[in-house]
């Protein structure tokens, strides 16, 4: 298609707010609920601090929610974080978080879902990495063809993975609870562990799973009546996935036994072969690896709007604002997409989790911040405004600094990342 640098989308042609809430949630539920149990089993085995854990993420991804709402309904321009943190604070902040978006931010959640997707086909393709390979190559070409196009396609894949997790959980709830293969323990010990740097480490496994709950802010600029649609899908989606994730992990824990997860990335196939034998597993298996599809292809749409809306602005990133016939940034989207496959075929899956974690709950907190600065919001405003900042800005800070005391080493990755991103700002000059 012919490339052109109007970027403008008719109106007949934006998704309404159950395809933004769609979106929202495909790109929430991704490898993080299927894989992150057992990393924090190794040092929280509570089921209170389990579900505390999630229902904490959930609190804060629906705080953020109500917070972007307000954000996207103000400036009401494709972009994101990126528009919101270089017209709050400085372009400096929301070229750096471009930055980060471009090679971490949605890239390694791609990247880390066509991992686990070779993970769960492997009982039908073998050890290869073909089938992420292919999906990382064929999904980005579909979101290059239109707009409504990949908001059919988007719906579809969602309803898939709405509907196959409500089955599990279903099956979970049914079937009982067997005392020899079960890790719950409601017990007091949970008021010791939640004040252990191992919970706040656990958090950053929470906070990836959440990952995506701002979605429907990066493209408000394809979004029908952003003042309404946007608060509706945000808010609706994250009440939604976190209730999800709270019932899907009770039925993990209640099937499975501590020392089967502790420390295992295959916790939902570990928890249904107790249930269902290790046949019907394989199943199982194989639908999380297919219902991975909608996880990929949201991240896949969103992620270069960003990198599209900081190259309308500076020289350097310039090529990557053309756009074809159809208003889509083709451009971005390869680039994007090479940079998922650099991370694929390289990355190791915990530490591009904890890596890409850290450096997104940082810009994120930051990004919350530049709220703030908003005296008078011209849409949506934040319900008791400002009292969801400054306990997302607390618990977040919080939090990080356990990280970075923690996991030095991802931490340090992350920032140097961002200190490239600096040097690269101070190189670059804004377009007239």
């Amino acid at each position: 298609m012919p490339l052109s640098s109007n970027s403008s989308i008719p109106h007949t042609q934006k998704i309404g707010w159950k395809t933004a809430a769609g979106l929202v949630i495909a790109n929430i539920i991704g490898t993080g609920v299927f894989t992150s149990l057992g990393f924090q089993l190794i040092e929280i085995q509570n089921t209170w601090s389990i579900l505390l854990l999630w229902a904490i993420g959930g609190g804060m991804a629906l705080m953020g929610a109500l917070i972007y709402a307000e954000l996207g309904t103000h400036f009401q321009k494709t972009g994101g974080d990126y528009i919101f943190l270089s017209e709050t604070i400085h372009p400096i902040v929301g070229y750096l978080y471009a930055w980060v978006s471009l090679t971490v931010g949605f890239s390694a959640p791609i990247a880390i879902a066509a991992m686990a997707m070779n993970n769960y086909l492997s009982p039908l393709f073998g050890e290869t990495i073909l089938p992420g390979l292919l999906v990382l190559l064929i999904l980005p070409i579909a979101h290059s063809i239109s707009l409504a196009k990949s908001a059919i396609f988007q719906n579809f894949l969602t309803l898939f993975k709405i509907l196959f997790l409500l089955f599990l959980i279903g099956i979970g709830f049914w079937f009982s609870t067997n005392s020899n293969t079960t890790a719950l323990n409601f017990d007091s010990t949970w008021s010791l562990e939640i004040l252990q740097p191992g919970f706040a480490v656990s958090l950053i496994y929470v906070f990836f799973a959440y990952t995506g709950w701002n979605s429907a802010a990066y493209i408000i600029g394809e979004v029908k009546e952003p003042q309404k649609s946007l608060p509706r899908a945000l808010i609706i989606a994250t009440l939604f996935v976190t209730m999800v994730y709270l019932l899907f992990h009770f039925v993990l824990l209640k099937h499975a036994s501590l020392e089967q997860l502790a420390g295992k990335i295959e916790v939902t196939e570990i928890a249904f072969s107790n249930i269902l034998g290790n046949e019907a597993v394989l199943w199982i298996g194989l639908f999380i690896g297919i219902q991975l599809l909608a996880t990929i292809s949201g991240y896949a749409w969103i992620g270069p709007r960003i990198t599209f809306a900081m190259a309308k602005d500076f020289r350097l990133w310039r090529p990557l604002s053309k756009t074809n016939s159809q208003g889509i940034p083709v451009r971005a989207i390869l680039l994007n997409t090479l940079i998922s496959l650099i991370l694929f075929l390289s990355g190791s899956f915990e530490q591009i989790m904890l890596y890409a974690g850290f450096v997104l709950q940082l810009m994120g907190t930051i990004t919350i911040y530049s709220s703030l600065k908003i005296r008078k919001p011209e849409g949506f405003t934040t319900p008791w405004k400002p009292i969801p900042q400054l306990l997302y800005l607390f618990s977040s800070l919080v939090i990080s600094g356990y990280i970075i005391y923690e996991r030095p080493l991802e931490s340090l990755a992350g920032l140097g990342l961002l200190a490239i991103g600096f040097l690269l700002f101070l190189a670059d000059k804004k377009t007239a």
